[in-house]
């Protein structure tokens, strides 16, 4: 059903009923309608912003054909409200503004498929990423059945997954972001490489052709070039990678790309996940269920490992210092004394060395 520019506005203004947000008050502007009795709106009414996590599986967002007819300021510089001459309208996000920021200009080389300098040791154990809000949407870049999975292949590492299409179909850029790379590369073969706001970089290998240029600024469901066989290929296919810190992950955790839906709109990259053999997607609620379960009792043990660290002494022998006397300092036993050392009650003290005794 298509409605007036008026109409949707207000219906936007209804649902944004608590805003984080509010615009200070402006002049009032006239909206065009076919019902000259229509209300007029205030821009503060229109610059409602209320992002919010997406919980369910997010939709693939595929843009239409509309032209924007006009662009209205918001409270946020950097975001647009923009209307559409199919009296459609969305938020979008300013990418002159938001291109320039650290995220977009360290390490940041438009000649390496992996610029970081992160060693593993470094990464941290798990980290939540924001994937879409209210103004960052998703598109799958290609909906079809994985046909090559992230894993080992043939012995070597398969670092994302291969979604086959035909040449000439248009590949388009998951989320928002900046182009890093846009060049022919050794095995990618022609390769398009978008950095997004929340760190993640996505690959799009084997292009037959390039439709985007490095620094430029795109949006979710943009289209950046056209699917081939460039490179180290055997056919036409989509090379697609996700990637942290120059860390590849399977893409399938994030996505179902035969459905063409995110899985959630917030995901949490383990450690883990960065292993070549980490390729488990859960298939069902239940499963899901339990791998939280899984995740809880885990932290609960490390944290208990980490109190238990956290709890021991230790003593540094000293000269008339034996095992029943330390034992008794300590209230301990020197049976356990001997366990946690890895000694025998004949064990000889030596000055100077260090027993654990709590």
């Amino acid at each position: 059903m298509r409605y007036s520019k008026a109409v949707l506005l207000l219906a936007l203004t209804a649902v944004c009923a608590a805003p984080r947000v509010l615009a200070q008050e402006r002049d009032s502007v006239s909206t065009e309608v076919q019902n000259d009795s229509a209300p007029k709106l205030t821009r503060k009414r229109a610059e409602l912003l209320v992002p919010r996590v997406a919980l369910k599986p997010v939709k693939s967002m595929i843009p239409g054909q509309s032209s924007p007819l006009d662009t209205i300021d918001t409270s946020n510089p950097r975001i647009k409200l923009v209307l559409y001459d199919d009296n459609t309208w969305k938020y979008v996000k300013d990418g002159e503004l938001i291109k320039n920021d650290s995220t977009f200009t360290s390490c940041w080389d438009s000649g390496k498929a992996n610029p970081y300098h992160t060693g593993f040791s470094d990464l941290p154990d798990r980290v939540s990423i924001w994937l879409v809000d209210s103004t960052s949407q998703f598109c799958v870049p290609y909906q079809t059945k994985i046909y090559s999975r992230f894993g080992v292949r043939r012995g070597r590492r398969h670092q994302g997954v291969d979604l086959p299409l035909k040449t000439g179909e248009e590949v388009r850029a998951a989320f928002d972001g900046k182009v890093r790379i846009s060049s022919y590369m050794k095995g990618y073969g022609n390769l398009v490489v978008i950095r997004h706001e929340n760190g993640l970089e996505t690959f799009y290998g084997h292009l037959s052709k390039r439709l985007v240029e490095v620094n430029q600024w795109v949006h979710a469901g943009e289209v950046v070039g056209l699917g081939g066989s460039t490179g180290r290929s055997t056919g036409p296919h989509l090379h697609f990678e996700t990637r942290y810190q120059g860390y590849a992950f399977d893409p399938a955790w994030i996505a179902d790309f035969e459905k063409g839906t995110l899985r959630s709109g917030v995901f949490t990259l383990k450690k883990k996940y960065l292993s070549a053999r980490s390729n488990y997607v859960p298939e069902s609620e239940d499963e899901e269920e339990d791998i939280l379960i899984a995740e809880k009792e885990e932290r609960e043990e490390e944290a208990r490992l980490a109190a238990e660290e956290a709890a021991k002494r230790y003593h540094t022998i000293r000269s008339g210092d034996t095992l029943g006397a330390l034992a008794v300092k300590y209230g301990t036993s020197v049976r356990q004394i001997c366990a946690w050392n890895g000694i025998k009650a004949t064990t000889t003290l030596r000055i100077g060395r260090k027993l654990r005794v709590k």
